[in-house]
């Protein structure tokens, strides 16, 4: 799969781009992101590397150059307007799969193997699936920088982030001790055993 994740506009260019490629893919959500998605991203880039793909528009040209404004080493790939374009509307998601494989590739991304060091046991044993799961997947999601999705979506961003157990562990005991918001209680936590930490969670998040 390619280790840069990519940077597009909207939803319809996510599934585009995710057809064409093995990749994973960040969406801006349109020309007003926040400068939380900026950092984010910066992060990304600082793991992974970043690959921004915007519509060849006004919008996506002023996307692009903020984000290469804030983060000078992105890589970028472009597809001409002719090339995406239907019904008078430009967007990647119009796109040919083989012209965003082109403009990927132009963009020299590097290739890593992805891992499958989680399982759907893995999510279920972190009360990362099930009911009342969500909220744990979105405060962790945000402390790993590696954004939302449902249980399924959130299996695979752990492996192909190659998040490690111990980073998973270390964000799911932040979180669970930022939640109680008592110092009495997280003077204690630190020193339960592992296994009960993670059957808290489990049973009350």
């Amino acid at each position: 799969m390619i280790k840069e994740i990519i940077v597009v506009e909207g939803r319809d260019d996510e599934q585009r781009v995710k057809r064409a490629l093995d990749c994973e893919v960040v969406c801006t959500g349109g020309i007003y992101f926040s400068d939380k998605l900026l950092k984010r991203l910066k992060k990304i880039d600082q793991d992974r590397g970043i690959i921004i793909l915007t519509d060849p528009d006004y919008a996506g040209n002023k996307i692009r150059k903020r984000i290469n404004d804030f983060i000078p080493t992105a890589k970028n790939a472009f597809i001409a307007q002719d090339l995406c374009i239907k019904d008078e509307d430009i967007g990647i998601e119009n796109a040919k799969e083989e012209d965003i494989k082109i403009a990927i590739e132009n963009a020299h991304p590097s290739m890593i193997d992805s891992k499958n060091e989680y399982t759907m046991d893995d999510m279920i044993y972190y009360g990362l699936v099930g009911e009342e799961s969500k909220a744990l997947r979105i405060k962790v999601g945000k402390i790993l920088n590696i954004g939302y999705g449902n249980a399924k979506s959130f299996l695979r961003m752990l492996n192909n982030y190659n998040i490690s157990r111990e980073k998973l562990e270390e964000a799911i005991n932040r979180w669970v001790i930022n939640f109680t918001n008592l110092p009495i209680l997280k003077k204690y936590w630190t020193n339960l055993d592992s296994n009960f930490q993670k059957l808290w969670v489990k049973t009350f998040l």
